[in-house]
């Protein structure tokens, strides 16, 4: 089954395309956009890189935070220079999240901006990191501090890739999964996962199309993002990034009802929905609370005091100002677990479900 999305941004419209197989049409893409020479940053073995149909460089690349850095990027793109990349040329992703984060900024940069095509071959890639145009990597001080807004030319989101997944990757993509139910997606647990990740992506397609410099109603994508970040960096991102926005979503859900915009079943929704993909709902027992809110100052919404996505009686909104001693508070009540019982508790079954 193949399903494709479009993203309708102008001139700078794509489609997603889902489903098994689909990265083997990379060279039809690449033909049409009329490159002569590819580029292809690659996180997978060369057996799962399909032909561009072009002259090609295949540059490997790691998959994971630590490599999601502005050194990467320079590296990248010294290495654009040397293979003689043009900006009527392609550069091609093939990996992760952090691979299509690091690869679309590079692009983005090299020579003011060369197409980029992304090939997501994680979960959480396929239903979030590859589609929207946001590129970034992290500083010390803070992830996705630094990056650009820059759409790519086509998404193949070939659900082959992801029999390829340990059951920890499949789970990390199911927290962005989860989040989408408070977000406008509906109830998606249960349906087939192509049908999950179209969802997904047809969710974060109408959000992008009426926000796509995260203005205004794209900050709806940041459900559980706001703790889940904190809780990234504060673990030295033992936390994979969808379980950390999971523990968020549950944080989200109880933040809105000590602020009063939710009842106490809405609030217990949340937990029913992250349980229900295996996916952690307690904080790491050894984070402390004030790191968490430090991090959370940073957030990029947080411009006056702490920012947080939250479900509310018209949906979920964006809530500024939120009073510090609150969020201690939500946080003091949240439960508690020590980190190895967190990090990939769910079994196979669970996560494939």
């Amino acid at each position: 089954m193949r399903r494709t999305v479009p993203v309708r941004l102008g001139d700078r419209s794509y489609e997603v395309v889902v489903g098994p197989g689909v990265r083997n049409s990379l060279a039809e893409v690449v033909r049409r956009l009329g490159a002569e020479r590819a580029v292809v940053v690659s996180a997978r073995p060369d057996e799962w890189v399909p032909d561009t149909g072009v002259e090609t460089l295949l540059l490997p690349a790691r998959d994971g935070e630590q490599g999601k850095t502005l050194a990467t990027v320079e590296a990248l793109c010294g290495e654009f220079v040397r293979f003689g990349l043009t900006r009527s040329d392609v550069v091609v992703s093939c990996g992760g999240g952090t691979t299509t984060d690091v690869v679309g900024l590079a692009a983005a940069l090299y020579h003011r901006g060369v197409d980029v095509i992304h090939l997501p071959t994680s979960l959480l890639a396929q239903v979030d990191a590859s589609v929207g145009g946001k590129t970034a990597v992290n500083l010390r001080e803070g992830k996705n501090l630094v990056g650009a807004f820059w759409q790519p030319r086509a998404v193949l989101c070939d659900t082959d890739y992801l029999s390829t997944l340990p059951a920890r990757e499949m789970l990390s993509g199911l927290g962005e999964i989860a989040r989408c139910h408070f977000i406008g997606a509906g109830d998606l647990r249960g349906l087939p996962l192509t049908e999950q990740i179209a969802a997904s992506v047809t969710l974060k397609a109408g959000i992008v199309e009426v926000d796509e410099r995260d203005a205004g109603k794209r900050h709806l994508l940041n459900y559980g993002h706001t703790l889940g970040h904190a809780l990234e960096l504060a673990t030295g991102f033992a936390l994979r990034h969808g379980e950390a926005v999971a523990v968020g979503t549950v944080f989200a859900g109880r933040l809105a009802h000590a602020l009063g915009r939710v009842d106490r079943s809405r609030a217990d929704e949340h937990l029913a929905v992250v349980r229900h993909y295996g996916l952690p709902t307690a904080l790491p027992a050894e984070v402390d609370p004030e790191l968490l809110v430090r991090q959370m100052h940073r957030d990029k919404k947080a411009v006056s005091g702490l920012g947080f996505v939250l479900d509310g009686p018209e949906g979920a909104q964006l809530v500024t100002d939120v009073p510090q001693e609150v969020v201690f508070r939500v946080l003091a009540g949240m439960p508690r677990a020590p980190m190895d019982s967190l990090v990939g508790a769910a079994t196979p079954d669970a996560v494939l479900t």
